[in-house]
């Protein structure tokens, strides 16, 4: 993961706070998620894709549809290592790169490509391909590599909770990570390989942080809801970390706040 010296720690940066065991805050608590978002959606599907790949824009256009499931948490991370072909994308982020990089190496490729989905941190496969996407999503389901820890999101007037379940003979160990990303978008390409195009695109990333460490026993974190309230949505995965401090497999996931409208 990207957590190597270049994810600002988002328990400086947030102020979040670990409170396993601690009761609930004494003002009364709202459900953030609707009533269809289960504790444990089907899956996440991280998008890896460019304004400036030709491959692109049917891949984007499938994610639209993910994006707009309860069921899935669907997160876009536009790279830039295309940009050289004539156009800069718009909502690349360097972070958003170095991320597919250390995918790349935690799955033992050689190279990194576009529209490339990360189905659960645990396989890749073609983005623009709903055949291959849904049944990765469909096969972890199945053999239970799926989210298996419920995570809960509630929030007060000033405050919002996040309850990571407990593990029980699971893994022991992850990631608190942060996704913030944008509310839906369009973007009208000038040059490169979609020029004259207008695209939609959808819950594209614009940084990641992680929050603290989740140990395999339910806890509790804290955020100001006054941060989240600067960003267009945001996410958090519990995601366990390889000895290499690559990505490995996401355990749990939930939104925080998701925009469903342009």
């Amino acid at each position: 993961m990207a957590s190597r010296g270049r994810l600002r720690l988002a328990a400086v940066a947030l102020a979040l706070t670990a409170l396993g065991g601690v009761g609930l805050a004494a003002e009364p608590e709202k459900a953030v998620t609707s009533k269809a978002q289960s504790e444990k959606p089907l899956g996440v599907v991280e998008l890896f894709t460019s304004q400036g790949c030709s491959s692109c824009p049917p891949a984007d256009v499938f994610f639209a549809e993910l994006a707009g499931k309860d069921d899935i948490i669907a997160l876009a991370y536009h790279v830039n290592y295309w940009d050289y072909l004539g156009w800069q994308d718009t909502l690349s982020t360097k972070e958003n790169t170095e991320r597919q990089y250390d995918y790349m190496r935690a799955f033992g490729s050689r190279s990194v490509y576009t529209p490339q989905a990360v189905i659960n941190g645990r396989s890749h496969v073609n983005g623009a391909s709903r055949k291959d996407v849904d049944g990765a999503l469909a096969r972890m389901d199945r053999t239970g590599e799926g989210m298996r820890v419920g995570i809960k999101v509630s929030r007060t007037s000033d405050r919002v909770m996040i309850d990571a379940g407990d593990a029980g003979n699971g893994p022991a160990d992850a990631h608190v990570v942060i996704v913030y990303f944008d509310p839906p978008q369009m973007v009208k390409i000038g040059q490169g390989e979609n020029s004259g195009r207008s695209l939609t695109y959808w819950n594209a990333v614009s940084d990641i942080q992680i929050a603290g460490m989740w140990h395999g026993k339910a806890q509790r974190y804290e955020l100001p809801m006054t941060e989240i309230a600067k960003k267009g949505g945001c996410a958090v995965l519990l995601q366990s970390v390889g000895k290499d401090g690559m990505p490995g497999p996401i355990l749990g996931a939930a939104f925080i706040r998701k925009p469903d409208r342009l």
